[in-house]
C-alpha cells in the first residue's frame, strides 16, 4: 500500500484515541489520512497529554489564574490545531459539526 494513501480513522476527542476501527470505542469525529497526517495529529494529542500534567500541578497552585497560564493557552492552541486537521480531513459530517460548533474561522477550515 503507497505510503501516501488514504485510510479510515476515528477520532475520540477526550481522550485523544486515533481508532482505525469505528466498533473499538466511542469516536466523535471520521477523517481519512496518510500515514504521515495520522502522525502529526498524534504529536498534537501527545503534546496536550503533557500539558494536562503540567496543568494539573498548576491547578495546586491557587495564585495563578486561568486566563494568565501559559500552559492553558498551550493546550488550547492545540486543541485548535487538532480541530483545523480534523476539519481539512474528515467526512462531511465531521466539517459541518465543526463549522456549527463555530471554533475556526472561515480561513482556519482548510478545504
Amino acid at each position: 500500500m503507497p505510503e501516501d494513501q488514504k485510510k479510515t480513522y476515528y477520532i475520540h476527542i477526550g481522550n485523544g484515541e486515533i481508532l482505525s476501527n469505528s466498533t473499538a470505542s466511542p469516536w466523535n469525529f471520521r477523517i481519512y489520512a496518510n500515514d504521515d497526517e495520522i502522525t502529526r495529529l498524534r504529536e498534537i494529542f501527545d503534546a496536550n497529554y503533557s500539558v494536562e500534567w503540567k496543568n494539573f500541578y498548576r491547578a495546586h497552585v491557587p495564585y495563578i489564574q486561568y486566563h494568565y497560564d501559559r500552559e492553558n493557552d498551550h493546550y488550547d492552541l492545540n486543541m485548535k490545531k487538532v480541530y483545523e486537521m480534523i476539519y481539512a480531513l474528515g467526512d462531511e459530517e465531521a466539517k459541518d459539526h465543526i463549522k456549527v460548533m463555530g471554533i475556526l474561522d472561515e480561513e482556519e477550515r482548510i478545504e
